[in-house]
């Protein structure tokens, strides 16, 4: 079971391990549990039988390979226990059908959301969710693996390249490190889409600057509105204005930087004891939880 926020790659890293198993030749089938309609959910996933007809559902379909439930969470609770069979006995019957269908698949979940709460509220079977839960994977959001930006910013150039036919164009260090300590809500769905964006607005060629990112508020740690960099410092003193910005900017490089105290020492030119220093006499120490990689 794969568990992490919206946007965060679960059905990429699904499709990672069925790339990688001994099954990676055979289907791959996705299972939108949101999008498919709750009575049209067992028909969906059995298949039907009417006047002879015979239609196929999509755990024939999946046959000898691997069954992905995206967002499992939102499978109504009726079809739940179906499914729970199915995992136990590898074999159904289709919609109106009789006779057993048998199947041979692996299956893997995701979900955004808390099931074990769902479970205490009647919203999910506890049995279900031990079958599907038995090698648990947690997939970070994009703002716990920052340092991963620059190299997938790169590789969505490469793919839409490939895939979409859009201009093969680089990032500059500038427009890298300032993709570093944007915030991303929609972690990597939203990053793709921006570099998309970027690719579909911008010149043929030439190396892609910070004027051509789209419009982002910067990491604000403290939830206190925008970025000291937007901030007017009209009002503040010499010395407040300088605390003010080391602070903000210290903050977002550590961010960029995954939370190595090491590698953000190296690149701001501070000894890392040094740094530490500074980080305790701005009161950023405890606060900024990345850190703890350290």
């Amino acid at each position: 079971m794969l568990t992490g926020p919206a946007g965060c790659g679960k059905e990429i890293a699904a499709r990672y391990i069925h790339a990688n198993s001994a099954r990676a030749s055979s289907p791959f089938v996705s299972v939108s549990s949101a999008s498919i309609e709750s009575d049209k959910m067992e028909e969906v996933l059995f298949g039907s039988e009417y006047n002879g007809i015979v239609k196929s559902g999509l755990l024939e379909k999946a046959n000898g390979g691997f069954l992905f439930f995206d967002e499992v969470a939102d499978m109504p609770k009726g079809t739940q226990s179906k499914i729970l069979r199915v995992l136990v006995e590898q074999a159904f019957t289709r919609v109106n059908g009789s006779n057993l269908v048998r199947v041979d698949l692996r299956v893997i979940s995701s979900t955004n959301k808390n099931l074990v709460s769902k479970i205490s509220l009647g919203e999910f079977r506890e049995e279900l969710y031990h079958r599907l839960n038995v090698v648990p994977i947690k997939v970070p959001s994009l703002e716990n693996r920052r340092e991963d930006i620059p190299i997938l910013a790169n590789h969505f150039v490469k793919l839409l390249n490939y895939s979409e036919g859009l201009p093969l164009r680089s990032f500059s260090e500038g427009a890298l490190t300032k993709l570093q300590t944007m915030s991303w809500p929609g972690n990597i769905r939203q990053l793709r889409n921006a570099v998309e964006q970027i690719l579909i607005l911008g010149p043929y060629s030439s190396e892609i600057d910070s004027s051509e990112l789209p419009e982002s508020k910067q990491i604000d740690k403290n939830n206190t509105g925008n970025s000291v960099f937007e901030d007017e410092f009209i009002n503040l003193s010499l010395r407040d204005a300088r605390e003010v910005f080391e602070r903000e900017y210290l903050m977002a490089q550590i961010n960029r930087f995954g939370g190595n105290i090491s590698k953000t020492a190296i690149f701001v030119g501070m000894e890392r004891s040094a740094l530490h220093r500074k980080m305790k006499t701005l009161s950023i120490v405890s606060e900024n939880k990345l850190s703890k990689k350290e």
